[in-house]
């Protein structure tokens, strides 16, 4: 199972932008981001596969972006216009194949995102 590292993340005031990053230990498929907001479920933010087709959660699409360099193994999530309703702990994923279930595949440490003025 790969092992993924992320970095990123922090306190933001409302509307502006943090960016983070995972590097997976090898390549696979599907890498993506979940958040866990405080006594809420895990849910997913977006996905990029190895082709580079992406989901995003209707929560965030045209806001957060992204993208992913397969030559480093890495993922990017960019995000923009933020909201306090974005602070969670956020997670990088990695799995195989793409899958509704949340619990699949390998994850990272988890990243604090903080939206507050």
């Amino acid at each position: 199972q790969v092992q993924l590292v992320e970095s990123g993340g922090g306190l933001v005031q409302p509307g502006g932008s943090l960016r983070l990053a995972c590097t997976a230990s090898g390549s696979i498929e599907v890498m993506g981001w979940y958040r866990q907001a405080p006594a809420k479920e895990r849910e997913l933010v977006a996905y990029v596969m190895y082709g580079g087709m992406t989901t995003y959660a209707d929560s965030v699409k045209g806001r957060f972006t992204i993208s992913r360099d397969n030559g480093e193994n890495r993922v990017y999530l960019q995000m923009n216009s933020l909201k306090p309703e974005d602070t969670a702990v956020y997670y990088c994923n990695a799995r195989p194949v793409v899958s509704a279930k949340i619990y699949v595949g390998a994850w990272g440490q988890g990243t604090q995102v903080t939206v507050s003025s």
